[in-house]
């Protein structure tokens, strides 16, 4: 059945209202009238079979007839640090990177971002990533979306990282005497997993030892230089191979 995003579901209630874009995809994109029934599911991960008693462009009115156990969590949380990008590579690595699995993505300000948001600007840039990894939820069937934070400035990244418990890892073309599948191999799994990816120009050598003081580990991909939105797609989809759930379920994930 076709799934479809709300903020939010009353458990109790009978009936709930689909609106704005998923409103609009659901009534005139698919066509979808009266009668059809599909999934409804929120943030919290709640999520019903429903069936739809009015459908229009604006709203949509489902009658919500049994609750649906959402998928179990990835076994690791993983926090995606990503320097500013430009518009399009940005939407693709939320995209992406939600449709893998990640938990939360962090934008940020580094020395050399050449991307800037200014302040008015920024609370509509994050309604619109918000609205992307929304619907990556919802493609992938996750049980919720990824959070976005506001951007934030590199600095401050650290100041809040630098007691936190996880295995934290800074992805640095330089660095050559660590490389990430070395340090998975190497490490017991963890719960919690934080990447810090920087622009299209790098991180400069201050920045690394700042994040280093900070508890991360510079770490190589090997030889092959990425762009931003690729390394960012394949750090996630690595650390979710090698601790995560891309996989098949194991009894203990399923109860």
């Amino acid at each position: 059945m076709r799934r479809f995003f709300v903020e939010h579901i009353d458990r109790d209630a009978r009936s709930c209202i689909i609106r704005g874009t998923e409103a609009r995809h659901l009534a005139k994109v698919l066509r979808m009238a009266a009668g059809d029934r599909c999934v409804v599911m929120d943030r919290a991960g709640n999520r019903f079979q429903a069936r739809i008693e009015s459908a229009a462009h604006k709203e949509v009115r489902v009658m919500l007839e049994r609750p649906l156990p959402a998928p179990p969590p990835s076994p690791v949380e993983i926090t995606l640090c990503q320097a500013l990008l430009k518009s399009r590579p940005m939407d693709y690595v939320i995209q992406k990177t939600s449709e893998i699995g990640v938990h939360s993505i962090i934008p940020f300000l580094s020395h050399r971002t050449v991307v800037r948001v200014e302040e008015t600007r920024v609370s509509g840039k994050l309604r619109h990533w918000r609205e992307v990894a929304r619907d990556a939820a919802t493609q992938s069937d996750r049980a919720s979306p990824a959070q976005l934070e506001s951007p934030a400035a590199f600095t401050s990244l650290m100041a809040r990282w630098r007691h936190v418990e996880a295995l934290k890892v800074l992805l640095w073309e330089q660095e050559d005497s660590q490389d990430l599948k070395g340090l998975l191999r190497q490490s017991p799994a963890a719960k919690r997993f934080i990447a810090l990816i920087g622009p299209e120009g790098g991180f400069e050598r201050s920045e690394v030892e700042s994040a280093r003081a900070a508890g991360f580990t510079a770490v190589s991909l090997g030889s092959r230089i990425l762009r931003a939105e690729t390394a960012a797609v394949t750090i996630v989809a690595i650390v979710q191979y090698e601790w995560g759930d891309l996989g098949l379920l194991t009894p203990e994930r399923r109860t």
